[in-house]
């Protein structure tokens, strides 16, 4: 048996390490799982840009596949990503989702949507690549659209389609600096603020909010943001911990944003935003 998932990624609307509560917005890059079966033993774990070490990879398949499976076949896992590592692009979570979508196929293919995005989520904690475990990255991979989460509680507040003729203009900077990512928990009344207006449905506006403090706190430069909001941007925010910023536009204002960011020393790229879910099916 062959089967390919494919889970999107997502941008920050709402950093969620300041309160435990975030917000994110889906995008249309994607994270690929391809998983077959055959007679052995083991996992042979293959990738063309090897996106990540396989601990977490590992962790998330001994998770929905028993021992004694995994004693009776060989588990053949490719990973295909066009999400850039490291950035605050959510990579970690698309490609856990999807490798647990992939292996639930085959070996438990009753398990729930909430089931699997928290089989990613716990491997991200037991293998230390996320401090929260990242449960609104997690859905927002998942589920496409805007995603409100309470990640403490593992609760998915709201959910809802975004408008389809938008693109998220993401800006890649050379310098992968970043600030103390625990000192954003001294602002948590700035962030809890952020969320209060995400889960009121005024996204914008607490990215915004969201994107001049993480920033700020960071070491990434809010100006950035102001320049984009300028320039007809709906919202602007560092994404995650950075330091990729994220800003989204309409197809009309994309261009001129684009080329604005493309003069700063970086690189750009442009992604529709995704409304879709999670997908898997056997080849």
């Amino acid at each position: 048996m062959r089967v390919k998932a494919t889970v999107h990624g997502a941008i920050s609307l709402v950093n969620a390490i300041a309160t435990g509560k975030g917000a994110t917005l889906g995008i249309s890059t994607k994270a690929e799982s391809t998983v077959s079966i055959t007679d052995g033993t083991g996992i042979i774990l293959t990738s063309k840009n090897r996106p990540m070490t396989s601990r977490l990879i590992q962790q998330v398949i001994k998770k929905i596949v028993t021992k004694r499976q995994l004693e009776k076949f060989k588990l053949h896992v490719n990973l295909e990503t066009d999400i850039p590592v490291g950035y605050g692009l959510k990579s970690s979570s698309a490609i856990s989702s999807s490798v647990a979508l992939a292996c639930s196929k085959i070996f438990k293919p009753n398990l729930s949507d909430s089931k699997i995005i928290l089989t990613g989520v716990d491997a991200s904690i037991e293998t230390k690549v996320s401090l929260t475990g990242a449960y609104d990255d997690a859905c927002g991979c998942f589920y496409g659209g805007f995603n409100v989460t309470d990640n403490y509680k593992r609760k998915l507040i709201l959910r809802k389609n975004a408008p389809k003729d938008l693109n998220a203009i993401i800006f890649i900077p050379n310098k992968r600096k970043r600030g103390k990512v625990k000192q954003l928990k001294d602002f948590a009344v700035i962030f809890e603020e952020a969320w209060m207006l995400a889960k009121d449905s005024d996204f914008w506006n607490a990215m915004i909010l969201n994107g001049f403090t993480a920033s700020t706190i960071l070491k990434s430069e809010p100006k950035i943001i102001s320049d984009m909001i300028g320039k007809g941007a709906l919202g602007a925010s560092v994404s995650g911990n950075g330091p990729a910023f994220a800003v989204v536009a309409n197809n009309k204002n994309s261009t001129t944003i684009k080329k604005a960011l493309s003069e700063l020393n970086g690189n750009v790229l442009i992604s529709k935003i995704n409304n879709q879910r999670a997908t898997v099916h056997e080849l």
